[in-house]
């Protein structure tokens, strides 16, 4: 069965954007001797993400083409959208709707986020592994990986690597 994996990139105090959904911050700590912290590696091992419509919105305004065209997109909303050559906006219910996505064949499927699909994820049991990039820089405020008010789940220790630029990457599985 194919696994759900949260991919992400967080902040050392704990946030995955600023409160305005900003993650400006993350594009300082590229040390220029191409060190994508894994990510190509990633890459090719999803062919499907998920993510939420503040998240899409907020990847729509990247200064670059829609970031994964080679995939297949779900963006998870309350409001019936018209799906488009790159997402399919999805209003069903989440829980039956991922359930069946991880028993179709195909590669691994990528959580993108935000905090709110994060954290209903994580309260339905769906998320697999959680493979996150701690940045050394403390935001003070922003917006948590699982939102304010997610549960107790615990994980186990996988792997961990350290790069270059001084980021630490943590993988924990179920």
């Amino acid at each position: 069965m194919r696994k759900v994996i949260l991919y992400t990139a967080i902040s050392i105090d704990g946030f995955i954007a600023r409160e305005d959904g900003n993650i400006d911050w993350l594009s300082t700590f590229d040390d220029g001797a191409n060190d994508d912290h894994d990510y190509k590696l990633f890459y090719e091992n999803i062919d499907v993400t998920l993510m939420g419509n503040k998240t899409y919105q907020q990847v729509l305004t990247f200064p670059v083409p829609f970031p994964y065209p080679d995939k297949k997109n779900y963006v998870f909303s309350h409001e019936k959208q018209k799906s488009n050559e790159f997402v399919e906006f999805v209003n069903d219910d989440i829980y039956e709707f991922i359930n069946h996505l991880k028993k179709q064949p195909g590669k691994d499927i990528w959580l993108v986020g935000g905090a709110q699909l994060n954290q209903l994820l994580l309260s339905f049991g769906l998320i697999d592994e959680i493979i996150m990039t701690i940045i050394p820089i403390a935001l003070g405020k922003g917006i948590s990986i699982f939102g304010q008010q997610s549960i107790e789940q615990k994980f186990k220790y996988s792997d961990s690597k350290i790069f270059s630029t001084g980021c630490v990457q943590i993988k924990y599985t179920i």
